[in-house]
């Protein structure tokens, strides 16, 4: 993990735009008529919606995705009582977090107020805008006191995060490490070195777990909490121990299994960590310096389960694990409050996602194979995609259970999906594609089977019933590098094609490429040594039948694969050209762009046809295709060059489909803005019509626009490339290729094949 020194923290917060979060208007604004809606006359109706029934500020106002961060100051991330405006960039820092995680809208509130009635009646007064309050960095007792009114006193979810987003995550964290340790809650001896808000909730969460307060010490500032201590606040009581035989932190480790620190670095010895009882579990969660480091830790005995609050070490207890998706859950059914039942929903489902394989897009950002539950990986990491789906769920479904919830969710599959759409995970056509794949998983062989993504590829997609996978390639080393990804082959043909055991399918195949091929100088035996390749292999495979789709791209030059396309599919009739499309789902909504792979400079003719084309794929994907000829300059200004070329493939595609809309040539901002165009330009054949597919005069210009908008916004997510043109389902992948996006890819060949079948009935 890099350093962060002073400078560069400053400089991130101060460049540009000061700090992190800003206001979006999510509705149109540019028109009289737009803010006539927006604001005077036209808002005046929801106001009155909403008076005849406050719910309804749920449905007319931002309020059901709106949060309140709040905070006084007084106890600000391991700084103290600085002050509440010097505590701001926590807040904003904290709502940048619930809306890159959660989808969640945050104001962050900085009040200027010490004390608790004060400070409560502040809060209680602004409480009608949001759909949710998240108090923050209020130092303890006060913080007690006024979560506890808040919550009794406002109709909508609170929660102090540092009490109970730390109690949840560490919880989840000792449930799986217990299960490591061969231990049970109910036995272990708990040392918990703190005795503030996030210790005091961690340690009520784990009796809630059902840890046996008898076996649990607490210790302060001034030593080990006994019930006979003068003076105790109601929260050290209750955690007060009747033991005398312990006063010291080092006295009271001796024998225990589990030591939770939520106090100050360095605290904790070696030697300390060594009397511990077997298979020892350390959660020292001090910031930014542990109480004892992860390197001492693990030197002082190799089978401590060790966990800090740090992100450069194992098993971080982060609570941005869990409030975005206990927020998000509460919020989706209008909850009134966070209770206890969701907060052990929440830990339950964080602790069981730590079990399952973990997804490629994690092991990509921590730069390992593959995360397995164990000793290094018993929480999951904050990056893991899963978490808004499985704890927000579960976190709702408590929330209906326990009658908290004002509305009701009845199809839960469809409320996943909505989760992973609104945060970009999977949007409306990558899941209706993979819908239509499954009714009817076809045959689809993977060109690269030793490749991991492709190999990862093909397990995900066989376990999501898109497709049943055939992997080409050596069967010790996909049998190895599954094993070492963790990967189940069970199900899975795997064709090693160049074995001696494959010579009799290598010269059936060859004979009938030779037979396809013999006119064009192509020999048998030549045929027969291009059945070592993989692509033509496979490609045969397709084109004899003995497969439906083929996925390939990995590792070959697309000049390469084009060629052995051509010989062993050949191109559609009618056709002379073949091409491919990306398709690009971005805020503005869905285009299909081409070619952005095949043709390197079309000339008339070749952009004829994948304009065709290019219209007959739209329309497979259920849209009407409304196209714009690209060029960098508008209908004849320019007469030579592209523009001229594209130009007068427009005029044929007018003369030959008269009924399809298309236009051009035109500039990408005219064809994307209808108003402008138009206005510019009344007499194009796209009036009044949204561009939805683009058409772009060479390679270049496709291939570097769709690249540059999906890097510079992160949102958009691209599918494809999509093979147009050819006579049987043969796709092509990029070589740097998810593992997502070659699932995409497959489920768009197994829609090509049924789609082939029905079209050859």
């Amino acid at each position: 993990m890099a350093k962060i020194t002073k400078e560069a923290a400053l400089k991130y917060h101060s460049e540009g735009r000061p700090g992190k979060i800003q206001v979006v208007p999510t509705k149109p604004y540019r028109t009289q008529t737009d803010l006539s809606l927006a604001y005077s006359p036209g808002v005046a109706e929801p106001c009155l919606e909403i008076q005849n029934n406050p719910d309804d500020a749920y449905k007319y106002t931002d309020k059901g995705n709106l949060v309140a961060v709040i905070s006084n100051g007084t106890a600000v991330l391991g700084l103290g009582d600085i002050g509440a405006v010097s505590g701001k960039p926590v807040m904003e820092g904290k709502g940048l977090l619930f809306k890159i995680y959660g989808g969640i809208d945050v104001f962050d509130i900085e009040i200027n107020e010490k004390d608790p009635e004060k400070f409560i009646t502040a809060v209680k007064a602004i409480a009608p805008t949001f759909g949710g309050i998240n108090l923050e960095d209020i130092k303890a007792p006060e913080c007690f006191e006024i979560e506890s009114r808040l919550k009794a006193e406002l109709d909508i979810p609170v929660m102090h995060d540092d009490q109970h987003g730390t109690a949840i995550i560490s919880s989840a964290g000792l449930l799986n490490a217990l299960e490591v340790a061969g231990k049970k809650i109910e036995d272990v001896k708990i040392v918990v070195n703190g005795a503030g808000a996030a210790a005091i909730s961690c340690t009520k969460l784990y009796v809630a777990l059902g840890a046996k307060r008898e076996n649990i010490v607490m210790l302060d500032s001034k030593g080990v909490i006994t019930d006979d201590r003068p003076n105790l606040t109601e929260q050290k009581k209750y955690f007060a121990t009747s033991r005398r035989d312990v006063h010291t932190l080092e006295e009271a480790m001796k024998g225990a299994d589990v030591f939770l620190g939520l106090s100050k670095g360095n605290v904790l010895t070696q030697d300390m960590v060594r009397s511990m009882a077997k298979t020892p579990i350390v959660f020292a969660l001090a910031n930014p310096v542990p109480e004892i480091t992860y390197e001492d830790a693990m030197a002082s005995r190799p089978d401590v389960l060790m966990s800090t609050g740090r992100s450069d070490y194992p098993n971080q207890i982060n609570n941005v694990i869990g409030f975005p998706y206990i927020f998000r859950g509460a919020l989706d059914v209008a909850a009134t409050a966070i209770n206890e039942e969701m907060k052990l929903a929440a830990v339950k489902a964080i602790a069981e996602l730590a079990k399952q394989p973990v997804p490629d897009v994690v092991n990509k950002v921590y730069e390992v194979n593959n995360f397995t539950f164990g000793p290094s990986y018993f929480i999951p990491k904050p990056v893991d995609p899963r978490l808004i789906t499985e704890v927000s769920t579960a976190v709702a479904k408590a929330a209906i259970e326990s009658g908290v919830a004002r509305k009701k969710i009845e199809d839960w599959d469809a409320y996943k999906l909505h989760l992973k759409q609104l945060m970009g995970y999977e949007s409306k056509l990558s899941a209706q594609l993979n819908n239509i794949a499954r009714q009817d998983p076809k045959r689809v062989v993977f060109a690269e089977g030793i490749h991991p993504n492709m190999l990862k590829a093909a397990v995900e997609a066989k376990n999501e019933g898109i497709c049943h996978p055939i992997l080409l390639g050596n069967t010790e080393k996909i049998t190895a590098i599954a094993k070492e990804n963790e990967l189940n082959l069970d199900g899975i043909e795997i064709i090693n094609l160049r074995a001696d055991g494959e010579a009799a399918r290598r010269e059936k195949y060859a004979k009938i490429l030779t037979e396809k091929r013999q006119r064009e100088g192509m020999t048998f035996q030549e045929a027969n040594d291009k059945m070592f390749d993989r692509n033509y292999f496979g490609m045969m495979m397709v084109e004899t039948g003995d497969a439906d789709a083929f996925i390939t791209g990995v590792y070959t030059r697309y000049r390469d694969t084009i060629q052995i396309a051509k010989d062993v599919i050949g191109i559609k009739k009618g056709y002379n050209h073949f091409g491919t499309m990306h398709i690009m789902n971005s805020e503005k909504g869905t285009f299909f762009l081409a070619d952005t792979l095949i043709n390197r400079h079309p000339d008339v003719d070749s952009l004829v046809d994948i304009t065709k084309l290019a219209a007959d794929t739209v329309k497979f994907f259920n849209n009407e295709p409304v196209i714009a000829m690209l060029a960098y300059s508008n209908f004849g200004a320019d007469e030579v060059g592209t523009p001229a070329t594209v130009h007068k493939a427009t005029e044929i595609i007018h003369q030959q489909c008269p009924d399809l809309l298309v236009d051009g040539e035109m500039q990408v901002n005219f064809a994307i803005d209808d108003e402008l165009r138009d206005k510019t330009f009344p007499f194009n054949r796209l009036k009044g019509k949204t561009v939805n597919t683009l058409i772009f005069p060479n390679l270049g210009s496709a291939n570097a626009s769709y690249k540059l908008m999906a890097a510079m916004n992160n949102n958009i997510e691209l599918i494809g490339p999509i093979q147009m043109g050819l006579n049987k389902p043969i796709h092509f992948i990029d070589f740097e290729s998810s593992v997502n996006d070659i699932v995409n890819i497959v489920a768009v060949a197994v829609i090509d094949a049924i789609t082939d079948k029905k079209r050859a009935k």
